[in-house]
């Protein structure tokens, strides 16, 4: 793996006396304030401005401003015309067009494709802010404004949509969002290093189409370079020709061929000369998938193309990748190199005003409200859950902040953000404890091809040593004015369970009476496809959970997240899980359907039917799929078995499957006979009860009545 030029290392533009900007202008007369007579590079974004790095285009547009760039956003603009993204005037390098935090279609449409009433990321969580793929229409507007400006799309909607992908909400297949959007180059992943190369080179006057040598960038392009050599998808998963070894005591020369060695053989024995081929250079291959017109087609083949792409995701191994959409090649090259632990420390020690932009008036942004007291210790995922994008975005290797970088950064708020009361709400990331955990060994990591550290096995090689983040936890608690800090994000129970000191540290001290961790299911079968470990773990975990928090005289509880309808899921998968959550005394309020979002490999089995976690051919593994909408109602129903509306609906269907053992009014039982009043259908409608005996409305409000026990906990 190159070694790459830190971000540090350049030589500032010279509209770095400009200074820094209290908030960067989202107006003409913020820039007049500032003294610009235009902006450099313009950052159009989905989301509301907050100046703070948790939010993409605050980070960016900072990391930019420190390079010496004059950067201006458009925050959520009007998309009905070109008018509002000519607001700041023609940038002189690029438009910088990203969706925002989230996906647009995700942020907008429920696992059902409903429309959602609110957007956590607008002023008042007001819903309508952005368009539906906002990446492109963001991108038509930036071109209709100025159309001989370089247009650069980034963030996580164009990383996930870099090559050919499903889309589940027009329930097909779409072509790369670099083809689309009409846009000069897509950046992927996490794209500080080549953002801040291409704008230094821009700026130097090197034309757009001509910058293809960064790595985590995608570009279109007419054929395959001469010096490359191109490698067919279809040969990954294929084991070569195997030459058998030389046995240089029985085998013969060839006629001409000298002995190159003194030693003294018997006699009609001859050595061998071994000519070995010269080792190829992956860094001028380039790995063919299928086109676009193919994988749109057969969803084998998609299947394929995803297993493929995810298999060249090693920054330390991957190859160039190349699909061809029409008679244009979607290129992509190699992920981004992570970055180190001082270039971590220089993006999010960067001068945030730690706030949303003043012209907001103190409005409500959900999103902000959720993080102002939050603080990112780390990035990426080596967990590789098939249903979670944030290995594809953010890479397998942990990117983390130094523990100074941290402290100061928890002093910052407690010094700066209005209505800090004391309280961290979290020290994490993507995933709570993978904090400074990476592979043993550099070059067993840069040669590592797995799609998962952790599945099916935590692997040998990888360090899960969490000695660095109990030190981490002690030193933030000491720091004056700070009374409890929580930890909200997800955690990873498998690796938790390897570091008992870890879990009595968090347990003890650093859980506000719930703690969310997420099995996401029980069924082994359906938890091989999501690449989730058995509950074994779960179990493991909750059993030091229950004795630490005994210990500490504190009454605690787990919070487990589900999801209902994934790849491989039966309806005897989802009985069994609510018989799990009953057997447990779980009754869960929030519950969620699987989404298929781009680039997933739960997505590629979702939309292919196949199983991309070996190799996909047309008669390798079939998994089920739970596609149809009653299905997915069904396995939803089952999350909330307690749920009486949910009632007639898992009636029908235990009696379809001939568990009629479960209906009744007994502790055995999932869910009572009786309908109570006022919930599901009516009775006298559902044909669900006996013929005989049938009871009048009032006795059967009081039979359930009598069922029902004192509520166990909710979640």
């Amino acid at each position: 793996m190159q070694t790459p030029r830190e971000l540090t290392s350049y030589r500032p533009y010279w509209a770095s006396r400009f200074g820094r900007a209290p908030f960067l202008p989202i107006s003409r007369a913020e820039m007049d304030t500032l003294g610009w007579d235009s902006c450099d590079i313009i950052l159009v974004t989905g989301d509301a401005y907050i100046d703070h790095p948790s939010f993409g285009m605050a980070l960016v547009g900072r990391l930019l401003e420190a390079q010496g760039f004059r950067v201006g956003i458009l925050a959520q603009p009007d998309w009905q015309s070109a008018a509002a993204f000519k607001a700041l005037g023609k940038p002189n390098l690029y438009f910088g067009v990203t969706a925002g935090n989230m996906d647009s279609m995700v942020n907008r449409y429920t696992a059902e494709r409903k429309i959602r009433s609110d957007d956590a990321y607008t002023p008042g969580g007001e819903a309508g802010k952005r368009p539906d793929r906002a990446v492109l229409v963001y991108s038509q507007r930036c071109r209709e404004a100025y159309s001989e400006v370089p247009v650069v799309i980034g963030s996580i909607e164009a990383s996930l949509r870099r090559i050919a992908h499903y889309d589940y909400w027009s329930d097909k297949v779409r072509r790369s969002v670099l083809v689309d959007s009409k846009a000069d180059i897509l950046l992927y992943g996490n794209a500080e290093r080549a953002l801040v190369e291409l704008s230094h080179r821009l700026a130097k006057g090197e034309p757009v189409r001509e910058i293809t040598d960064l790595r985590g960038t995608a570009f279109l392009r007419k054929g395959i370079p001469p010096d490359w050599l191109e490698v067919a998808s279809s040969s990954m998963d294929r084991p070569g020709h195997v030459e058998p070894h030389i046995n240089p005591y029985v085998m013969q020369m060839g006629e001409g061929a000298a002995c190159a060695t003194d030693a003294k053989l018997e006699p009609g024995v001859k050595a061998v000369q071994i000519h070995r081929k010269p080792r190829l250079d992956r860094a001028h291959q380039v790995v063919r998938l299928p086109s676009y017109e193919e994988v749109s087609k057969d969803p084998v083949l998609y299947a394929h193309a995803s297993r493929v792409l995810h298999l060249e995701s090693n920054p330390g191994n991957a190859r160039a990748l190349v699909q061809r959409h029409g008679d244009r090649e979607v290129w992509l090259n190699p992920p981004p190199i992570p970055l180190t632990t001082k270039e971590m420390d220089h993006v999010f020690g960067l001068p945030y005003a730690r706030g949303p932009h003043p012209a907001y008036a103190g409005a409500k942004i959900p999103a902000w409200d959720m993080i102002r007291f939050s603080v990112n210790i780390m990035r990426g995922c080596f967990g590789g859950c098939t249903f979670c994008s944030i290995t594809e975005h953010e890479g397998r290797i942990i990117q983390s902040r130094s523990e100074e970088s941290i402290l100061h950064e928890i002093e910052e708020i407690r010094d700066k953000v209005e209505g800090f009361t004391g309280i961290i709400s979290d020290l994490g990331g993507p995933t709570a404890n993978m904090y400074r955990l990476a592979c043993k060994d550099e070059k067993i990591e840069a040669s590592c091809r797995k799609l998962s550290c952790v599945y099916p096995d935590i692997c040998d090689n990888l360090n899960t040593d969490h000695s660095a983040l109990i030190q981490l936890y002690r030193k933030a608690r000491q720091i004056k004015g700070v009374k409890k800090i929580l930890i909200g994000s997800g955690l990873r129970y498998d690796l938790a369970v390897r570091s008992p000191e870890y879990v009595k540290e968090l347990v003890q001290h650093h859980v506000g009476g719930y703690l969310k961790i997420a099995p996401e299911h029980t069924e082994q079968n359906v938890l091989s496809k999501m690449m989730k470990p058995g509950m074994g773990a779960y179990d493991k975990f909750k059993q030091m959970f229950d004795k630490f928090s005994k210990e500490a005289g504190k009454e605690q509880y787990l919070i487990p997240y589900f999801i209902a309808a994934h790849p491989g899921t039966t309806d005897t998968d989802m009985l069994n899980l609510a018989l799990w959550l009953k057997r447990n005394n779980f009754r869960l309020d929030q519950v969620q359907n699987f989404t298929p979002t781009p680039m997933a490999m739960a997505t590629a089995m979702y939309h292919s039917g196949k199983n991309p976690l070996r190799k996909v051919t047309k008669d390798s593994e079939d998994v089920p799929i739970p596609r149809a909408a009653g299905q997915r109602r069904l396995h939803k129903a089952f999350l909330r078995y307690h749920d009486p509306a949910n009632w007639p609906l898992l009636r029908e269907a235990l009696k379809a499957m001939g568990r009629m053992d479960l209906i009744g009014n007994g502790k055995k039982h999932l869910i009572p006979e009786w309908q109570p009043l006022g919930t599901g259908v009516a009775p006298k409608k559902t044909g669900h009860f006996p013929a005989a005996g049938k009871k009048p409305a009032g006795e059967v409000k009081a039979r359930v009545g009598a069922y029902k026990k004192p509520a166990p906990r909710h979640y």
